[in-house]
């Protein structure tokens, strides 16, 4: 059943009120799907919950087919658009939020674990963009990857942008977070991981890179870069590029990586 909302401040859908905003000073373990295509992704994953649909009313009858997908016990709400933007506090285009919850969460130790003997992982440290976020987690799913780590100084790719720019790709690839004070080099080493440090100093180059069963490809901030101690204790791997230049941004270089990755011979 469509439930209709006429008036912006119905309490039951506070929390969709000023997403914009309340994205950024915290969500109680919750966050925002945005779009069709992600909304898709939020009712198909096992690791994700929807808690409440809303939906602009002159697309209701256009999203017949995903909302039956929508569980009994969702809420699906329905508003028109001038109602939904004053509950989104800008104008939504997309016309198409839900609330969605984490299930309990694997940590990174026992996310790794959980893989094959044969996985691709990819490793971020300190990767604070959204966008980035997002570009990196698109990269990994459309590539094949089997799951994303990250340490405690990461944005959160559950920020609604981030899941924006994934589409959807943060809802069906499987990640964890590495506590704070966690060696992520040291996690990934233990599980027999081959960690491929990505630098503009790296030893190799990526075309040099002959993957094995368990590879790992770690990814510093745009700027920055990888701590030292990192670099260290992995296998520095660099792109070469034209001369007077040299960077990529961030998410361009995971995607330069993993498609050598995941076509070479090893897959």
């Amino acid at each position: 059943m469509i439930l209709g909302v006429a008036d912006p401040d119905d309490p039951r859908i506070a929390a969709y009120r000023d997403i914009r905003e309340r994205d950024l000073v915290g969500r109680q373990g919750l966050f925002v799907a945005e779009g069709r295509v992600v909304l898709a992704m939020l009712l198909a994953s096992t690791r994700f919950a929807a808690r409440s649909v809303l939906i602009a009313a002159h697309r209701v009858a256009a999203l017949a087919d995903l909302i039956a997908q929508v569980p009994d016990d969702v809420p699906v709400y329905a508003a028109d658009q001038r109602v939904l933007d004053a509950i989104a506090g800008f104008p939504l285009h997309r016309g198409i939020l839900a609330i969605g919850e984490r299930r309990e969460p694997l940590s990174a130790d026992a996310l790794l674990a959980s893989l094959p003997e044969r996985a691709t992982v990819v490793a971020l440290s300190g990767i604070a963009n959204h966008d980035n976020m997002g570009g990196i987690f698109r990269n990994a799913a459309a590539f094949g990857a089997d799951a994303v780590v990250m340490d405690g100084d990461c944005c959160d790719p559950l920020y609604r942008k981030a899941i924006r720019v994934s589409v959807g790709a943060v809802l069906s690839v499987p990640f964890a977070v590495a506590s704070v004070g966690e060696d992520l080099v040291g996690l990934l080493q233990a599980q027999g991981f081959d960690v491929l440090a990505l630098g503009l100093t790296g030893e190799r180059t990526l075309a040099e890179v002959v993957p094995g069963p368990r590879i790992a490809a770690l990814f510093g901030a745009e700027g920055p870069g990888l701590p030292a101690a990192m670099l260290a204790r992995a296998n520095g791997v660099r792109i070469p590029m034209a001369g007077g230049f040299d960077s990529l941004n961030v998410a361009t270089t995971s995607g330069i990586v993993l498609h050598h990755l995941m076509n070479s011979d090893r897959r």
